[in-house]
């Protein structure tokens, strides 16, 4: 992942372990000031909110462990991890792509994790080149118009 990435989870981890713990302990002292805890659902709801935070926390702080931050040299023209390529498809479709993490991935917004197979194939291109992807459709010819 980039150092932006990683600082993103880090932030995400911060956050959750301060204001998300404090807004979930205020949530189940609330829920318990409503009587018995046998049949109080919200009692039980937070709980389980709780048990998911609680994971959540966990995986983050995995996935901070076992990272490792690659360097990105927007300077070198070449498309990377973490860098943002623009390209033309062989129908005439643009679209613009910011190659990423698969976890960090959400291809709707134009991030594309560097696992998927146009990322792939525009990894190590520069401006100008043409480049194949096999799709269910066939495959599609991309021409990259620009890298940041």
């Amino acid at each position: 992942m980039t150092a932006q990435e990683l600082e993103t989870i880090r932030k995400e981890v911060a956050e959750l372990e301060t204001a998300g713990r404090r807004q979930m302990a205020a949530r189940i002292k609330t829920a318990r000031e409503w009587g018995d805890l046998k049949e109080n659902a919200e009692y039980h709801a937070a709980k389980e909110d709780q048990g998911h935070l609680e994971t959540r926390i966990a995986r983050l702080r995995e996935r901070i462990r076992s990272a490792t931050v690659v360097e990105v040299d927007r300077s070198s023209g070449v498309a990377q991890h973490g860098s943002t390529v623009a390209y033309t498809d062989d129908t005439g479709r643009s679209r613009t792509v910011t190659i990423v993490s698969p976890n960090d991935a959400q291809p709707t917004d134009g991030l594309l994790s560097v696992a998927s197979p146009v990322a792939k194939a525009l990894l190590d291109h520069r401006v100008g080149d043409a480049v194949e992807v096999e799709t269910p459709a066939g495959v599609r010819t991309l021409t990259i118009d620009s890298i940041g």
